[in-house]
């Protein structure tokens, strides 16, 4: 089979990978702690009590505990390191296949015990991604056509995924009006989002086809032959690069742009670049052999994938084995119309009235006060922030158990939670009431945002308040 630069394109999916899994483990280092550590919101020790390792495979299992956490989330930052800079990949077949294993087995102990906050579809796509990098080989070894095409068929049900879940789902993808809300109520808007929510509607529906274009006309032109499929991924990363300046979604669109780099044509980059290919040895007999294995592997587990892409009843963003290796994708099946957002506020003084001064909490990421910019955060993922959009959405029945620990961490002045936000209001002593208030939030003229009081969304609370003093009790005693 013609080359098509494979040597190229393999350098850009390990450097691409190689980032993003230093965004996720970066993210590990700062939150995992907090958030599911032996302390944390969701802490994964009582997880770990209850599902085995068989069903959530993790190295956490043997070794547990935030000491834990933090020396492998570490290694991992290390490891992507080496790999971004290279060096993984510098030294022969098995330095690179055992560094590139590493990262995966590293990032799947993390998200099989990282329940609610890594219930993301991006999670198990940079393991599906990682897993193949295993398999790519070294920078002086003969690249292998297989796993390049591998990625090519991770790209199409990706992006094709996608399509299919929007037209089958909102209406407002059929009938082109979903670009007038998305900017606006998506997770976590960025500066440029108030902009791209102002554009003219024909602009909005010329964008709504342009998804159509990128998602479900394109895909499957990744399979078709030079210049062809390098046309329809530049296209695609056009198409992607546009989600990435409108909006903050983490590392999924930036990982599936570097999953889109595998249908280009390495020797017309290398051309254009004047790049001349290193000296390469032929792949030794093994790494053939585990290659293909690999290969009959990912064709033996896509009959699930497949069957859901073609299912009238399609779900998004799930995996079919515990260890990640051939999911199913789909993103914004449906969009909200309206934005809403919790407020958490707390105040020091003994009566919890209206009258109270009452001070609010601000978040990294999320919008808070109306005044204040939305920042740029991704590829880096603030996985509290996402999970208070969601927390927010209407229909919620009663408040999530992280969010209920949140608040108990809130009033106990917790050092580890307060690092989790943008600032804490009560730095020389916790509050002794919090809050939470329902706001609906727009795009403002005069300010970034104007909200609404919609309601409450929880009654003033302190640390005697029955329920939180049932909920302090059983998670001392290791109670869920």
């Amino acid at each position: 089979m013609n080359d098509d630069g494979y040597w190229i394109i393999r350098i850009l999916l390990q450097r691409g990978l190689a980032l993003i899994y230093l965004m996720g483990f970066l993210a590990a280092l700062y939150q995992f702690r907090p958030l599911c550590g032996d302390h944390g919101l969701e802490p994964a020790r009582y997880f770990m009590r209850l599902v085995p390792f068989r069903d959530a495979p993790s190295i956490f299992h043997v070794l547990p505990g935030d000491r834990s956490y933090l020396i492998f989330s570490i290694l991992g930052v290390f490891l992507s390191l080496l790999a971004l800079c290279g060096i993984t990949d510098a030294y022969g077949v098995f330095t690179s296949m055992l560094s590139w294993f590493l990262l995966w087995a590293l990032y799947l102990s993390f998200v099989n015990i990282g329940q609610t906050f890594y219930a993301f579809g991006w999670e198990s796509l940079l393991l599906e991604a990682g897993f193949l990098a295993v398999f790519l080989g070294p920078s002086g070894t003969e690249p292998g056509w297989q796993v390049i095409w591998l990625y090519r068929w991770l790209a199409f049900r990706v992006m094709f995924g996608a399509g299919m879940i929007k037209i089958r789902g909102d209406n407002c993808w059929r009938d082109l009006t979903c670009l007038d809300y998305h900017f606006e109520t998506q997770p976590m808007p960025n500066p440029l989002s108030r902009l791209f929510h102002r554009l003219p509607p024909s602009v909005h529906k010329a964008g709504v086809l342009f998804n159509h274009l990128a998602e479900l006309i394109l895909p499957p032109f990744f399979f078709a032959p030079q210049p062809v499929a390098a046309a329809a991924s530049t296209v695609s990363l056009l198409f992607l690069g546009s989600i990435i300046v409108s909006g903050n979604f983490a590392w999924l669109n930036w990982l599936t742009a570097v999953i889109c780099l595998s249908p280009l044509d390495g020797t017309l980059i290398a051309r254009f670049f004047s790049l001349t290919a290193p000296p390469m040895v032929p792949q030794a007999p093994l790494f053939t052999a585990l290659t293909w294995g690999l290969f009959i592997l990912v064709a033996l587990r896509s009959a699930e994938p497949v069957l859901n892409l073609f299912s009238r009843s399609q779900i998004m963003n799930t995996s079919f084995d515990p260890f990640h290796l051939v999911n199913t994708y789909g993103a914004f099946g449906s969009i909200t119309k309206e934005r809403y957002e919790i407020v958490i506020e707390g105040t020091e003084e003994d009566a919890a009235g209206v009258d109270a001064n009452w001070r609010a909490y601000e978040f990294k990421g999320k919008p808070g006060n109306p005044d204040r910019i939305p920042p740029v955060v991704a590829p880096y993922h603030l996985r509290l922030d996402w999970l208070m959009w969601f927390e927010a959405m209407p229909g919620q029945a009663g408040h999530s158990r992280w969010f209920v620990q949140l608040v108990i961490r809130l009033l106990e002045g917790d050092a580890a939670t307060l690092r989790l936000l943008r600032e804490n209001p009560f730095p020389e002593r916790p509050p002794r009431y919090i809050r939470a208030l329902y706001y609906r939030y727009r795009f403002g003229r005069k300010q970034w945002w104007d909200r609404e009081l919609v309601g409450e969304y929880l009654v003033p609370v302190s640390l005697e308040h029955p329920v939180l003093k049932l909920v302090r009790e059983r998670y001392r005693d290791g109670d869920r």
